[in-house]
């Protein structure tokens, strides 16, 4: 029987995000829509899902994603952001290719194993 092997990709959640009050000040909708960012992010922090992706994780329409990824990208906590956009263009006059999203250290969101600045 030919067995492939899986890779599996994960971020982990540390609990300051809760202890601190982050979730709470964040709110469920933030945190729900930073959850399914995280869900494309690279050991840099970095994700591009597009937003057909990002409102079909979430179930709703891509108006509506884009309406809350664009709260979330406002969101400060601490006086910092915790996820900010970065717009790609294509080669070509006028066109965008897709949105790079940065998930910054204060999410309390890490990737994989990659340990934690404890700056």
């Amino acid at each position: 029987m030919d067995e492939q092997k899986e890779t599996r990709i994960f971020y982990k959640t540390y609990v300051d995000a809760i202890h601190s009050g982050l979730i709470a000040d964040m709110g469920a909708e933030r945190w729900q829509t930073l959850c399914v960012l995280a869900a494309y992010m690279d050991e840099n922090g970095e994700c591009y899902p597009s937003m057909e992706s990002i409102a079909a994780r979430l179930g709703i329409t891509r108006e509506s994603a884009s309406r809350r990824v664009s709260r979330l990208v406002k969101y400060r906590w601490n006086g910092k952001p915790i996820v900010s956009v970065r717009r790609r263009r294509e080669p070509g006059p006028g066109t965008w290719a897709n949105n790079v999203y940065t998930i910054a250290p204060e999410s309390e969101l890490q990737f994989g194993n990659k340990e934690r600045n404890s700056s």
